[in-house]
């Protein structure tokens, strides 16, 4: 089946699921999904942004201008998720408790609303990947139109890009908190130095990034091609994340990885 072929299928889910709510982040997925969901639902649908303190900041910003770009309505629910205990002691199955304590959030929302659906942007390419986190979302009644459709990552930026979506070579994130080793506590003052770090390397240009935090060690991650970037302002790079609270800056060789903390769990 073509790219286009599961587009239309796609469109077809979508329709059949009804009046949905949209998990939404401002990533590619998920805006994809809500751009396809308001382009056949109408006003039937709606986007959720869940901030915490585990979404940068810029991430809310950048979210909110592409929903402002792309015309989607959206309301922003702040959940208070370092509250939960079991998701600060950051056990493997972190995401299944985020997405549990989400899934809460979203369905009092969805009841506000009269909405009976809740989806998100999951696709074929994630159940590949250690994701518990669909495990939770599953047995919480939200649904996942893009995987029901057969569409991988790869899919839908080539869906995205016909479209003549902006966004569909924006990198891809994940919370905060990914980038801390599993029984590693989650704290604010560690999710706060990652994103000044990734913040930081940002503004130097540098596209896809992650700063993996390994007690006081800051692990960056980049795409091979911004390595000799990155070497080339080393000093600066340095004596800013010292700055920050890390004693020692290395670049792990392997490159930018999604799910790299995942490794030590094969």
């Amino acid at each position: 089946m073509t790219a286009r072929e599961k587009y239309e299928n796609l469109r077809k889910i979508i329709a059949g699921h009804g009046p949905m709510v949209v998990a939404y982040s401002g990533g590619v997925d998920s805006s994809l999904l809500a751009a396809v969901a308001r382009d056949v639902l109408g006003d039937k649908t709606r986007c959720i942004l869940l901030d915490s303190a585990v979404v940068p900041r810029a991430a809310i910003t950048q979210a909110q201008a592409v929903a402002e770009e792309l015309g989607l309505s959206v309301d922003i629910m702040a959940i208070p998720l370092m509250e939960f205990a079991d998701f600060r002691k950051n056990p493997a199955d972190r995401c299944y408790v985020c997405k549990k304590i989400s899934a809460g959030y979203l369905r009092q929302r969805a009841k506000e609303l009269g909405f009976g659906c809740i989806a998100d942007g999951m696709n074929v390419s994630d159940t590949l990947e250690h994701r518990p986190g669909l495990q939770a979302a599953d047995e919480e009644g939200i649904v996942h139109p893009f995987i029901e459709a057969g569409i991988t990552k790869d899919e839908i930026r080539t869906i995205a890009k016909k479209l003549n979506l902006t966004i569909w070579q924006k990198p891809s994130a994940a919370c905060l908190s990914s980038r801390i080793p599993y029984g590693t506590a989650i704290t604010e003052g560690k999710l706060n130095m990652i994103e000044e770090a990734e913040g930081f390397l940002a503004s130097l240009g540098i596209g896809q990034r992650r700063v993996r935090l390994h007690n006081n060690i800051a692990r960056i991650e980049v795409q091979r091609e911004d390595m000799v970037k990155l070497l080339e302002q080393q000093a600066e790079v340095v004596r800013y994340l010292k700055s920050l609270g890390f004693a020692y800056i290395t670049l792990d060789l392997e490159g930018y990885r999604s799910g790299s903390m995942d490794e030590v769990l094969k």
